[in-house]
């Protein structure tokens, strides 16, 4: 039996200048999560993490972050060979839906001094600290793709995006960098 590997989009770019710098994510386990009520503490437990239950916050513990991005709707992430799957399909309480977006999504970080303002040059929020902190995230577009974008550090970015949209979301950090 033949095993299909995962090509990663970004693979092998890297970036830096003008106090930016882009690089890809590694592969890891993606899920999109919708729960009721109901399933959200048993869902917690399952992936080892208290579920973010405030708009646009997180959570993290030992490399899983979960992403409140909508009301009943979080983005979580894993390294590969966690089990996310495995662990969700045990949870009984509740209705939820967990579907492995593993293959749809990437992901980039973006950093450095500079790091919001070629940020800010496509994306409509306001990403000053005091109302984007370190651990905030949100559902929200950079130019015209729709991406995730979580804080991780006072200056670096984790940005999500459909893998059909890497290429784009990747030339036009690029650019922005340029004029930041």
């Amino acid at each position: 039996m033949a095993n299909a590997l995962r090509i990663q989009p970004l693979e092998d770019r890297v970036y830096g200048n003008n106090g930016v710098i882009l690089q890809p994510l590694e592969a890891c386990e993606r899920i999109s999560l919708r729960a009721e009520d109901k399933a959200i503490a048993g869902l917690g437990k399952a992936i080892g993490l208290a579920l973010p239950k405030k708009p646009g916050t997180s959570s993290e513990k030992n490399g899983i972050i979960a992403m409140w991005i909508g009301p009943d709707e979080w983005f979580v992430t894993a390294p590969e060979g966690t089990g996310l799957e495995a662990k969700i399909d045990k949870v009984k309480t509740g209705l939820y839906s967990a579907v492995s977006i593993n293959h749809r999504n990437t992901g980039l970080t973006i950093s450095g001094k500079n790091a919001v303002n070629a940020l800010n040059s496509g994306c409509p929020r306001d990403l000053s600290l005091t109302v984007f902190p370190v651990g905030a995230c949100s559902r929200t577009m950079i130019a015209k793709a729709e991406v995730i974008l979580y804080r991780t550090d006072e200056q670096e970015f984790r940005v999500e995006c459909w893998r059909s949209f890497s290429d784009y979301v990747w030339k036009y950090l690029m650019d922005a960098a340029r004029s930041a």
